[in-house]
């Protein structure tokens, strides 16, 4: 039985070091996630064919199903890949991590997200999604779903009509069944195209809602990241907006506590800190923890992650937090 089930988009990242130079001439916005077509993932990847790329499997909820399973809560996986060797790789992950598979295969290319690293240890992505926007409402395994604690997604779910159909019809069963959901926002310029369906969102579906301080701020024009929490701790049970170096706030039935950053790091790649947030902050309160210690677990693994290259963590190096978690916070 899987205790969290995710619906997300499975994507090979492809990592790559770039300048700011770079990112003028290919005309990107620092920091932000790009939808990109099949022509424009060739003249991405024909500029960066003189650098060095690494290919890992990613993608936003994946690695937040990821890291929750490689720390010992189990999880399932539901998404579009194609029938080709990436989707063998990425389904190859999941059996090595023990992430339950309920990918579906289709005949598109399995997707990708070339990430650009900078020299600031922003990432850029630009995501070309291949399979996953084929996957629709009636490829949702309600079996898997039936006996989840909770059901989480992100913000990302919202760029096509397919998987939007297939999020909705997941809420409805989840508010009938009495299973909880959390969502993660997972991008500034998703509330900008979706605000008032994520305002909605979280006002009748959600009891566990993720936000940094810049998507907050599109979502309740405020630049103040504790009235953000506060904010959206009115709509739904609890609210967490992850304020960067300066720590995060957590709004828990409108009590709201700061949570400061847990352990020293140094970034070395940001790529996936959100997601493992979202793991630890899970992690905390499938364990029974309470919110507050729930968000300084999260803080740790975040601060964990972004000191390594990659968005998941190694068996070995998971075995270790796991071990640090259990000693620390439980």
């Amino acid at each position: 039985m899987s205790k969290i089930y995710g619906i997300g988009n499975p994507l090979i990242d492809i990592l790559s070091n770039i300048t700011n130079d770079d990112l003028n001439a290919l005309s990107l916005y620092k920091g932000t996630m790009h939808l990109i077509d099949k022509q424009r993932h060739k003249e991405l990847l024909d500029y960066l064919k003189t650098k060095k790329l690494v290919y890992s499997p990613g993608g936003s909820c994946p690695n937040t199903m990821v890291t929750l399973c490689s720390l010992g809560i189990p999880t399932t996986l539901a998404g579009g890949v194609g029938k080709d060797e990436l989707a063998d790789v990425y389904r190859s992950k999941l059996k090595e991590i023990g992430v339950k598979d309920d990918l579906i295969s289709y005949d598109e290319p399995t997707g990708t997200s070339i990430i650009m690293l900078t020299d600031d240890k922003e990432r850029t992505m630009n995501t070309f999604l291949g399979a996953n926007k084929c996957f629709d409402a009636p490829n949702v395994n309600f079996d898997s779903l039936k006996d989840a604690e909770i059901f989480y997604f992100t913000g990302y779910m919202w760029d096509t009509e397919p998987q939007k159909r297939a999020i909705r019809k997941v809420l409805a069963y989840c508010k009938e069944n009495n299973i909880k959901v959390a969502f993660d926002i997972a991008d500034p310029f998703a509330v900008g195209r979706y605000r008032a369906d994520f305002l909605d969102l979280i006002t009748n579906y959600c009891d566990i809602v993720f936000a940094n301080s810049e998507e907050a701020r599109y979502l309740f024009d405020n630049y103040d990241a504790y009235e953000c929490c506060k904010s959206m701790g009115k709509l739904t049970n609890i609210a967490i907006v992850k304020n960067g170096k300066k720590g995060s706030f957590v709004s828990d039935n409108r009590v709201i506590t700061k949570i400061d950053v847990q352990g020293a790091s140094t970034p070395v790649d940001t790529t996936g800190a959100g997601d493992t947030y979202a793991a630890g902050f899970l992690y905390g309160i499938e364990k029974g923890c309470s919110s507050e210690t729930s968000g300084k677990i999260a803080s740790f693994l975040a601060g964990e992650i972004i000191s390594q290259i990659g968005a998941q963590f190694t068996k070995e190096k998971s075995e270790e937090l796991r071990k640090y978690i259990e000693k620390t916070y439980l």
